[in-house]
């Protein structure tokens, strides 16, 4: 009977123990799946920041903010598949802050460093590049839907980039700047002419919207003996974009334009070198009928 109350009072004290908390479990995705949109995020802000800097006349932070957000758009999607984290709500917000970026951000600096001198005349080349921006960037995602194309096109776009299409249409701006730094006048003159900028705008939102296969350097192979002056190349450019930022920008613009016609003249041949199989067999089955 002595026991009894004993082990009562042990039941009741374990009653009131106190229980150990459970953690709460969040539903959602990872935060790996979530850092490539931060990235973009990030590019969207730069683009949107160049605007500001433009409005003030700070011309030199505006194309900084644009090249910033280039090197992020080069580094998102490829961190968004290295993370395996590519959706379809990150490529179509990709493309949204593209346009921003390198669509609205390029032509309203080009608009407020020259053209708005022309009046309303100078702000319809600025339309037609940012309509061209939204159209390439339109016809990009419907190819990732579209049929499979041969396996050399994977090599190549479709038309100049979109922040390759920014950095070329920004070239009278890195100009001026160079020639702000080096006190020529005249240079600084020639790239504020409205009429030098609306051709630059245009160009480059003809390049934009154009069939021309353009090299992608994605899975671009060098070949051995090239490996080794390219690194060479890359480190002496980026010691010249330490020195004198401005000069190797712009210098990166015509180096550029001057690769077009490589580019267009490496697709031809290997289209033609895929095609040749299929030439040679359908002549072969003719000659057997």
């Amino acid at each position: 009977m002595s026991d009894r109350p004993q082990g009562a009072s042990i039941r009741r004290l374990r009653r009131y123990r106190p229980r150990k908390r459970l953690r709460p479990r969040y539903k959602g995705p990872s935060f790996n799946r979530i850092v490539p949109n931060l990235m973009t995020m990030l590019g969207l802000c730069a683009g949107l920041t160049a605007m500001r800097f433009g409005l003030e006349d700070r011309f030199g932070p505006a194309v900084v903010a644009i090249t910033v957000a280039g090197a992020i758009d080069g580094i998102d999607g490829r961190l968004a598949r290295l993370l395996k984290a590519t959706s379809r709500f990150g490529a179509e917000f990709d493309s949204l802050s593209d346009f921003v970026s390198f669509g609205v951000a390029p032509a309203f600096t080009l608009y407020l460093w020259s053209l708005r001198r022309a009046g309303a005349y100078g702000f319809v080349p600025c339309m037609m590049f940012a309509v061209c921006m939204a159209l390439r960037l339109a016809r990009f995602n419907a190819s990732l839907d579209g049929a499979p194309k041969p396996a050399y096109a994977y090599n190549f776009f479709t038309g100049v980039p979109a922040p390759a299409g920014a950095g070329l249409v920004l070239f009278p701006v890195f100009l001026g700047l160079e020639a702000t730094t080096q006190g020529w006048d005249w240079l600084l003159h020639t790239t504020r002419y409205p009429l030098l900028n609306a051709v630059v705008l245009t160009g480059i939102a003809l390049l934009l919207v154009s069939p021309l296969p353009i090299w992608s350097f994605k899975n671009f192979k060098i070949p051995a003996e090239y490996v080794l002056p390219l690194l060479l190349g890359t480190g002496a450019f980026a010691a010249v974009l330490l020195a004198d930022p401005w000069a190797a920008l712009a210098a990166a613009g015509l180096i550029y334009l001057a690769m077009l016609p490589f580019s267009i003249r490496s697709f031809r041949r290997l289209r033609r070198e895929a095609e040749a199989p299929r030439d040679e067999m359908e002549t072969d089955r003719r000659d057997s009928a």
